[in-house]
């Protein structure tokens, strides 16, 4: 049952046990039982808001920073990615394949606040060897859901005959 109240939530947190009970055919108190098991199980993380800050007047940059690292003897790659994660910028960590090891999602006021964080924290630690910065300049995706809605007329040419 766990998959499936995790399938409905994933896409609507806000949904009611009730609710819930009623998709998935069961008594709202199994669903808060399991939801609450989930929880204390580390499964369900937390709950979030998507907002869209571009039609806010917060202004903030975001960057993806990809690291090459050395891993730690006997410890990997953990030890690095708990000493990055804890940086209140830094909103995601990902260990990844490719030319890469981590990806870094961080937020900041402006860029200048992206190079002195990159500069003064992330570079200098021991286990890093290089990284390359990349700034969002627009979202039209997050987490499945669109953003940016552009109408386009037709543009193309008539031709008649």
């Amino acid at each position: 049952m766990n998959t499936n109240i995790l399938n409905k939530i994933e896409n609507n947190a806000k949904l009611t046990t009730e609710e819930l009970a009623i998709f998935l055919e069961t008594s709202a108190s199994e669903i808060s039982e399991e939801i609450k098991r989930m929880e204390d199980d580390g499964i369900i993380c937390g709950y979030h808001t998507l907002i869209n800050w571009e039609k806010t007047d917060r202004d903030y940059v975001t960057a993806l920073i990809e690291l090459k690292v050395t891993p730690v003897r006997g410890l990997g790659f953990d030890k690095i990615a708990e000493r990055i994660y804890r940086f209140d910028e830094v909103k995601s960590v990902y260990l990844m394949s490719g030319g890469y090891d981590f990806m870094v999602i961080i937020e900041g006021k402006t860029m200048k606040d992206i190079a002195m964080f990159v500069t003064g924290k992330l570079a200098p630690l021991d286990s890093v060897l290089s990284t390359a910065t990349h700034f969002v300049l627009k979202k039209y995706k997050d987490h499945g859901e669109v953003f940016a809605t552009t109408k386009h007329d037709d543009e193309r040419m008539v031709v008649s005959p």
